[in-house]
């Protein structure tokens, strides 16, 4: 069985994901980065967000859900949730 994946782990390749997204290699994310803080995250963003995310965590993620959370924190919550889920199946 696979260590799980930490918290840090989880926010790197997410940094990986929305620097590719958004076009922006300077691009740091904190648990508190939301929507509101990045100019160009809208819908379509979103959509491309979650569809990285499925790719890179290889994990099928609830898009309703996604969009109910808050930040980046939540985000990492709810992948390490996915993750320890996907691990016991």
């Amino acid at each position: 069985m696979s260590e799980p994946v930490t918290r840090e782990q989880i926010q790197a390749k997410l940094t990986d994901i929305f620097r590719s997204i958004f076009d922006d290699d300077n691009l740091v994310l904190s648990d508190s980065t939301n929507a509101d803080d990045i100019e160009e995250w809208d819908s379509l963003n979103q959509i491309k967000i979650i569809l990285a995310c499925e790719q890179v965590f290889k994990v099928k993620l609830n898009a309703r859900k996604v969009n109910t959370l808050n930040n980046i924190g939540e985000m990492i919550e709810y992948l390490q949730d996915a993750l320890r889920t996907a691990g016991s199946a």
